[in-house]
């Protein structure tokens, strides 16, 4: 039954999913509840009321597992490679046991010059778990990298899906104003679920220059 409500969660995402998933999937089931959240330090908080409207946070640099994927729509880009990761994440990996998930798994997307649509090309990345972060298990796919990444500071906002990205980016804007401190192009979608959730817990991350 978990198999079959991935798949057909995957199907909406026009994604087929392979047989071999089941082992990963009831393996993400098992540890569903240890979910080791990727460290970070609040810098601010800002909002109206008591609803914070965008939330300011410095993430230090860290080993993470990345893959890019350039598929048609968004969400088989991030499906795709996530089922890569999961792969990773549960068994095939250089020590060869489940890693443990890490939160929130982050989807780099860049936006066209004009800024109306989303580039094809996705990199989605895993934060190594702390156990494993000075010596991180060597990934069997040779599409997954093991990459430094260096630290980041960003703003935090709102929830979004594919069909609101495009949205949810102008609307911070108008929020945020004029600023030449953020990169204009490219913007990260931190997931904190799996794809398997249709309504799932995801930011927008502004990125600050360096």
């Amino acid at each position: 039954r978990l198999f079959a409500h991935w798949e057909a969660v995957a199907s909406t995402h026009r994604v087929s999913l392979p047989r071999d998933m089941a082992g990963p999937i009831a393996q993400m089931a098992r540890h569903r509840q240890a979910r080791e959240p990727v460290p970070y330090v609040s810098l601010s908080q800002h909002g109206k009321c008591e609803e914070a409207a965008y939330r300011e946070r410095r993430y230090p640099a860290g080993k993470w597992a990345c893959v890019t994927m350039g598929e048609p729509m968004y969400e088989q880009s991030i499906s795709m490679s996530f089922m890569k990761l999961m792969r990773y994440i549960c068994k095939e990996n250089s020590v060869g046991c489940h890693l443990g998930m890490t939160v929130p798994v982050l989807n780099e997307i860049h936006l066209t010059k004009e800024g109306t649509k989303l580039e094809c090309e996705v990199l989605t990345a895993y934060y190594i778990p702390g156990e494993f972060q000075q010596n991180p298990p060597a990934p069997m796919d040779p599409e997954i990298h093991i990459t430094e990444r260096a630290p980041l500071r960003g703003f935090l906002y709102g929830m979004t899906t594919e069909e609101t990205i495009l949205r949810e980016i102008n609307l911070f804007w108008e929020l945020l104003g004029s600023t030449d401190t953020v990169l204009q192009e490219t913007y990260i979608v931190a997931s904190y679920e799996n794809p398997s959730i249709p309504q799932r817990h995801n930011e927008i991350w502004f990125i600050c220059q360096a």
